[in-house]
C-alpha cells in the first residue's frame, strides 16, 4: 500500500508542479519496483488531480458554462479556443497510443525529454520580464494544444509546457495559467475515463485498495500544487522549476 501512497503523491504534486508528472511515475515505478495492473493506476491518479483543478477553477467553469448558456460571445468564443486546443492531444493521443505507451518504459527518453521541459520554463521566465502580453487568440490556443500533445509523452510537463508556450506567445502569466488548466480538465479526464476502462476488469482484491488510496492522496496533493504553482507564476519565478528539471533530467540520462 505504501507504494502505491507515493505514487499517489508523487502524481498529485507533479500533475501541476511544471516538472512532469508522467515522468516522475516512470521514475517510481522504476525505483520503487511497482508494476501497477496495466494503465489503471495511471487513469485513477489523473482523475485525482482532475477533481483538484475541477474545485481549484470552480468559479471560472461555472462563469463559462453559464456564460455561454446564456449566450453571450466572451463566454462562447473562450469555450471554443478550448475546443481547438483539445484537438491536438485527441489527434495525438489516438494515433500515437501505442507508442507512447511503450514510452512509459523508457527512462532513458523521459530524463531528455525533462531538459526540454526546463528550457520551456527558463524561456517564459525570461519572457515574463518583458513586460505587457497580448490576448487570448486563434494562435495562442492552437500553440498551448500542440504543446499539451507533447505532454502526452513523459518528461514533457503538461502544466510547464502548456503556461511556458502560452507566455511565449504572448499571454501573461495569469491567462496562460487559467487557459491552461481550463485545457487540462478534458484531456485529463479522457485519458483518465479511457484507461480506468479499459484496464479496470484486470484489477483485484489487494491493488483495489491501493489504487483508490492513491487516487485519494493524488486529490489532496493536486490541491496544494496547484496553490503553489500559481503564488510563484505570478511573482515571475519559473527557473527553479527549470534547474529542477536540467538536475532530475541528467541524472534520468545517465543512470537511466
Amino acid at each position: 500500500m505504501g507504494r502505491y501512497l507515493i505514487l499517489g503523491l508523487v502524481q498529485g504534486l507533479t500533475e501541476f508542479l511544471p516538472v512532469s508528472s508522467s515522468a516522475h511515475l516512470v521514475f517510481g515505478k522504476a525505483l520503487l519496483g511497482l508494476d501497477p495492473p496495466g494503465t489503471v493506476l495511471e487513469g485513477v491518479l489523473h482523475l485525482g488531480t482532475l477533481l483538484a483543478v475541477m474545485i481549484c477553477f470552480r468559479r471560472d467553469i461555472a462563469e463559462l458554462l453559464l456564460g455561454a448558456a446564456r449566450g453571450e460571445p466572451k463566454s462562447k468564443r473562450y469555450l471554443c479556443l478550448l475546443l481547438l486546443g483539445t484537438v491536438p492531444a485527441v489527434v495525438m493521443g489516438l494515433l500515437l497510443r501505442e507508442g507512447i505507451e511503450r514510452a512509459f518504459s523508457a527512462v532513458r527518453l523521459a530524463g531528455g525529454l525533462l531538459l526540454v521541459t526546463g528550457v520551456l520554463l527558463w524561456s517564459a521566465e525570461r519572457m515574463l520580464r518583458r513586460g505587457p502580453h497580448g490576448r487570448l487568440g486563434l494562435f495562442q490556443a492552437l500553440a498551448v494544444g500542440l504543446a499539451q500533445a507533447a505532454a502526452l509523452l513523459p518528461g514533457i510537463s503538461r502544466s510547464g509546457a502548456t503556461i511556458s508556450v502560452g507566455i511565449l506567445t504572448g499571454l501573461d502569466a495569469s491567462e496562460a495559467a487559467r487557459f491552461s488548466f481550463l485545457l487540462a480538465i478534458p484531456a485529463i479526464a479522457g485519458a483518465g475515463l479511457f484507461s480506468v476502462f479499459s484496464s479496470a476488469p484486470g484489477v483485484h482484491g489487494e491493488e483495489v485498495l491501493g489504487v483508490a488510496i492513491g487516487g485519494v492522496v493524488a486529490f489532496a496533493s493536486g490541491l496544494f500544487a496547484i496553490r503553489f504553482l500559481l503564488s510563484l507564476l505570478f511573482r515571475g519565478r519559473l527557473v527553479p522549476f527549470a534547474i529542477y528539471c536540467f538536475a532530475v533530467g541528467l541524472c534520468a540520462l545517465f543512470l537511466g
